[in-house]
């Protein structure tokens, strides 16, 4: 292959890659910008809730979610139990909130299965809500 040729394929080929590379970057921008926008939406609901329900409905809401995440085979979020299970025996506000923003954080701040995750959680989370709040048709 002659110089040129060579040339024009590598330049070729560099084109693809930055191609790649910004389409990549879009998405990413998309997801993150779709990500905050989820988060902002679901702490506006939790803020709502924890201030207008009582204990125990916040007890059943959280037991709910977790039965539909076990359902959907996400064994993964026992430490989520766990930790849902210590706010609950505070029943602060603030408390709610801190569990709410610590989950939040782990599970949107690493790599591509994290993401999986924390949008699973987030359906279930929605699912969680329609069933115990349906929306009037």
């Amino acid at each position: 292959m002659s110089e040129q040729g060579k040339s024009d394929e590598w330049d070729s080929l560099w084109q693809e890659y930055t191609k790649s590379l910004e389409n990549w970057k879009s998405l990413f921008e998309q997801i993150q910008n779709s990500s905050n926008d989820m988060q902002s939406k679901f702490n506006q609901v939790w803020d709502k809730a924890t201030v207008e329900s009582s204990a125990e409905t916040m007890k059943l809401f959280g037991e709910n979610w977790q039965k539909a995440m076990n359902e959907a085979g996400m064994q993964s979020f026992k430490e989520f139990g766990e930790n849902w299970q210590k706010a609950l025996n505070d029943s602060n506000a603030s408390v709610f909130k801190q569990f709410a923003e610590n989950w939040q954080k782990t599970l949107s701040s690493s790599g591509l299965e994290q993401m999986q995750a924390y949008g699973e959680m987030m359906k279930k989370f929605a699912e969680t809500w329609n069933s115990m709040w349906p929306r009037s048709q």
